[in-house]
């Protein structure tokens, strides 16, 4: 886990937006990815707060499942009117990006 600029007080549906698509991606890594180990990227710019999740596992040819994950990730990220994606990685595996904007007046 790597964290990139500087860490502060951020708003709750902000930070816990961002926790749980780390949760979910690490879930769904270890469920489905047949690695044992993923890069979690956080970082704090004063507009936003992106996070990447990425692994070099087997793809999502080995994630064909019935869950709500990704689906529920994307959902949360609308919510707070942020960037998704999710998808393949060019070398192999699997990469989750999210940019959750924060809004005016969060202290840098």
């Amino acid at each position: 886990m790597r964290w990139q600029g500087e860490r502060r007080p951020l708003p709750a549906d902000v930070e816990l937006a961002a926790y749980r698509i780390i949760q979910e991606s690490v879930t769904n890594m270890v469920r489905h990815a047949g690695t044992g180990s993923c890069q979690v990227v956080i970082t704090c710019a004063d507009e936003a707060l992106a996070v990447e999740v990425a692994d070099h596992g087997l793809g999502p040819a080995a994630a064909a499942g019935t869950g709500c994950g990704l689906a529920g990730m994307r959902e949360r990220v609308a919510l707070l009117h942020g960037g998704f994606s999710a998808g393949p990685r060019s070398g192999g595996g699997f990469l989750v990006t999210a940019r959750l904007p924060l809004p005016a007046g969060v202290p840098a």
